[in-house]
């Protein structure tokens, strides 16, 4: 048990991602405190005793102490005991916490990882500078500004500190590239990189679309809409939106998003703190998909403006929100920006979801047993029970149509789809820790690109792509040689995992997210208890299913 709970610290990082840099909601009609000395000025008496502190230690302490390190920490100190979402933004931080919000970012545009100590171009994005000058995937960054940056040990912050900067300035990089031994140099314009919310939208049968979201950004609603009306929609009968994994961000996001599927005057989610009233948001006439049959697919990392979406359709009894408990963030945060480039993001509100229910989780027992209680949903603890006897009556909900929901924090499904846990080993855990099987895939692609560049869709793809048993021993030779000894036993339970992470690695590196989730999907749990539910020729709403 306590080596189970000493895990936590392995996930604290990513946690805290989710919950902090993605789901923030910046108000834009509250005003915060203005200026610095309405922040350090607090008159507590006659005395200041932040101030006298903080100049004390100045003063007095046995060595020398950094004014601006003392000064920030102590805002850090002072806001990490209100609430797990108040936090302190440095200045060299905040352009990195307000990018995934706002949508953009400026740089050279290419995805890229760290293999074998390069920089190795994984694709270019779409439009970026990158990809007008000809640089292509697989593409290896030898040189940035004439610097040395392939087996120097670099790091991903190494290169994105090179590679970034504001849009307009120039970076020279030089490339080697598989099939020539001459270095290319090139000269790249910076430019504003889109950061895309919706990673793919398709038809997962002739009449059942998917849309794929990971934030909720100021784009995000624009880009539903371009996703949706890429569907073919005369014979769109039902819908999956996926929020999995989606930590958050714009409230306004979630609510124009939510419109999209309410009838006109329905409330979505209203807002309320000690000093900013009720204010309530509701449902217009707007909105293409009101009618259909449609499943909203959540887990643990779908968080804050994910759960207004889930909530604001599970309390108006539309559609059937699928999966596992979401995160259970309902505090609503607004930045004040400082003149030194530093922000604070201050908790001023919480949220509820039409029938009342506040969906944030209690922190009252300290950061730490916050984190852990979501870290506790991916391990052997499980999921709680959907039985009724596990919840209090204070939190239950009866939404108009009829039906039990709950409170307590974060969002419970209708349709509870367990984590599948059929495959797992040591093995297989210890080849995803390094990420051998995307480093496999990828060096896989980038060896036989030229023939792979001739599968021009993913019905060729399923043909010629064949992970047999010859390309599973070249596998199990390249773990081995990455460190992982070799382990029949647990490589036989894992199996079916690794050829279908392999299968879907390759068909990302050709066709990006197009070749990513139609593979992935069609093994996916979640998605397939969607198309099953949907596909039913009758179905109460308001009914359960564990599958």
């Amino acid at each position: 048990m306590a080596e189970r709970k000493n895990k936590i610290y392995l996930f604290l990082p990513i946690l805290l991602g989710i919950a902090v840099a993605g789901g923030v909601f910046i108000g834009s009609r509250y005003n915060l405190l203005s200026g610095e000395a309405q922040m350090f000025g607090l008159n507590i008496g006659k005395f200041n005793k932040v101030n006298d502190v903080l100049n004390y230690v100045l003063e007095e302490y046995v060595d020398p102490v950094n004014r601006e390190d003392l000064i920030e920490g102590s805002l850090v100190a002072v806001l990490k005991d209100l609430d797990p979402h108040s936090s302190y933004i440095p200045p060299r931080d905040l352009s990195s916490y307000n990018e995934p919000l706002e949508g953009n970012f400026d740089g050279i545009g290419i995805e890229f990882n760290i293999i074998n100590d390069t920089i190795v171009v994984i694709s270019p994005i779409a439009g970026g500078p990158s990809e007008a000058l000809g640089i292509e995937a697989g593409d290896r960054i030898v040189k940035i500004e004439g610097e040395v940056v392939a087996g120097v040990g670099f790091t991903n912050k190494d290169a994105i500190n090179l590679l970034r900067g504001a849009r307009g300035t120039l970076v020279e990089v030089s490339i080697s590239r598989r099939g020539t031994t001459a270095i290319i140099d090139y000269k790249i314009l910076r430019g504003e990189i889109p950061i895309h919310s919706v990673d793919v939208a398709y038809m997962l049968e002739d009449s059942i679309g998917y849309i794929k979201i990971n934030r909720f950004s100021a784009n995000t609603f624009d880009e539903y809409k371009e996703a949706f009306n890429s569907l073919p929609r005369s014979k769109l009968k039902g819908m999956v939106l996926d929020l999995r994994g989606n930590p958050g961000g714009y409230l306004t996001a979630s609510i124009k998003l939510a419109d999209e599927f309410l009838e006109n005057n329905r409330m979505i989610v209203y807002t309320e703190g000690k000093s900013h009233p009720h204010a309530p948001y509701y449902s217009t006439e707007q909105g293409a998909f009101k009618n259909g049959r449609l499943v909203v697919l959540i887990d643990e990392g779908a968080a804050s403006a994910s759960e207004i979406v889930a909530g604001a359709l599970q309390d108006n009894d539309r559609g059937i929100i699928m999966g596992r408990r979401s995160f259970g963030k309902g505090l609503v945060q607004e930045q004040f920006n400082f003149p030194d480039g530093s922000a604070v993001r201050l908790t001023i509100a919480r949220y509820y979801t039409p029938t009342g229910r506040c969906i944030q989780r209690s922190y009252d027992k300290g950061l730490e047993a916050y984190y852990y209680e979501i870290y506790k949903r991916y391990g052997e603890e499980g999921l709680i029970n959907m039985d009724s006897s596990y919840f209090a009556d204070s939190l239950r909900f009866v939404t108009p149509g009829g039906k039990t929901v709950y409170g307590g924090g974060g969002i419970m499904p209708d349709v509870l789809v367990r984590l599948d846990t059929a495959g797992k080993s040591n093995y297989l855990r210890k080849i995803l820790n390094q990420g051998l099987i995307r480093m496999f895939a990828f060096d896989y692609t980038d060896k036989n690109r030229k023939q792979l560049s001739e599968i021009k869709d993913l019905a060729a793809f399923d043909r010629i792509i064949k992970v047999d048993k010859k390309l599973l021993e070249e596998f199990q030779e390249f773990a081995y040689s990455k460190g992982v000894a070799v382990d029949e036993p647990g490589f036989k339970v894992s199996e079916h995992l690794i050829v279908q992470r392999i299968k879907v690695l390759i068909a990302k590196n050709l066709f990006g997210n197009m070749g990513l989730y139609p593979v992935l999907n069609r093994t996916d749990k979640d998605v397939l208890t969607a198309i099953k539910y949907i596909n039913q020729k009758e179905h109460s709403p308001l009914a359960n299913m564990v599958p």
